[in-house]
């Protein structure tokens, strides 16, 4: 037993650097993962690796002996093209980073006297939208003449996002969202004569953005816009679909009458062309030939001399 604990405290005394470490950036920017390897190290040689535990895959390296650098942009996906650069120092850098190369970076190297092994957390966050504020109208109807309702709205939110009314320093409202790409919105009733500072604020981990609310721009009351949102709501709900079934008849109208149209084209055309087919043939008279048959009988005639005595 004393022998295995002091084979592990022998282990770990040797590792010139050990462990692992968070680092998070805004998507679009640049990370450095920080090293100073020993001239040892460089020369035994180190490889930075990219995934999972049991699923890693080498993306740079500085060869032995030579002091080379190798960088391996096309694996595992060609996520790192173009990105990616290793100095001296064993320092990596990422650049124009994206969802994707959030994850696990591990660098190593050993031999007989220096082991290194570190390992590298990225986490990667979407750019923050800022934050909308606006009447919310849906309540107009039934809130009280002295409360306007506002809503404070975000779209394609990422992971790890919070959305937050605040009042003065103090937080009046919050809600969270650990799904992509959706769309958030938080409510807020006040008084229009309310003098307070009231401000809509998205943060995640590393970022945020603020939006002040000014009541007497957002908020009207209620009977100034009663009378457009009746419009709007009647040309919505009645016009557009009563012009629309308008449109439709026409179109119906018109292709029934180019049809009879058509179809009454044809018989006549029909009706013509049976007429055409009629041949006329005129008449020939022949005359009987017999006068000249006569003649011809009479010509056979023979006449015999007569002889008187």
């Amino acid at each position: 037993m004393f022998h295995v604990i002091l084979f592990c405290w022998c282990w770990w005394s040797l590792m010139a650097v050990f462990g692992s470490e968070s680092v998070s950036v805004t998507e679009g920017g640049s990370v450095t993962l920080h090293m100073n390897i020993t001239e040892q190290q460089r020369k035994d040689g180190i490889s930075w690796k990219f995934g999972p535990t049991d699923n890693k895959s080498l993306i740079a390296e500085i060869k032995d002996g030579n002091n080379a650098i190798k960088l391996y942009a096309y694996r595992p996906d060609g996520r790192f093209r173009d990105r990616l650069k290793l100095d001296q120092t064993g320092s990596l850098t990422i650049t124009n980073t994206r969802i994707t190369h959030s994850g696990l970076y591990q660098i190593t190297t050993s031999n007989h006297e220096e082991l290194l092994n570190k390992i590298f957390n990225i986490t990667v966050y979407t750019r923050l939208p800022v934050p909308v504020i606006s009447r919310d109208s849906s309540q107009c109807s039934s809130s009280s003449v002295s409360n306007c309702s506002v809503l404070c709205s975000v779209m394609n939110v990422s992971h790890d996002v919070s959305l937050s009314w605040y009042n003065e320093s103090r937080v009046h409202s919050s809600i969270s969202v650990s799904d992509l790409n959706i769309r958030l919105s938080l409510p807020l009733e006040v008084e229009y004569q309310d003098t307070n500072t009231y401000r809509c604020v998205i943060n995640n981990p590393i970022s945020n953005h603020t939006q002040h609310l000014h009541i007497t721009h957002v908020c009207q009351p209620c009977a100034v816009n009663s009378s457009s949102d009746r419009v709007s709501d009647l040309f919505a709900g009645y016009i557009i679909p009563l012009s629309c079934a308008a449109g439709s008849l026409m179109i119906v109208t018109a292709l029934l009458i180019f049809c009879v149209y058509r179809k009454h084209r044809k018989t006549n055309q029909e009706d013509q062309s049976g007429e055409e087919e009629i041949t006329y043939a005129d008449p020939t008279f022949y005359k009987r030939q017999t006068h000249k048959q006569r003649c011809a009988v009479e010509d056979e005639v023979v006449y015999a001399g007569v002889m008187r005595r």
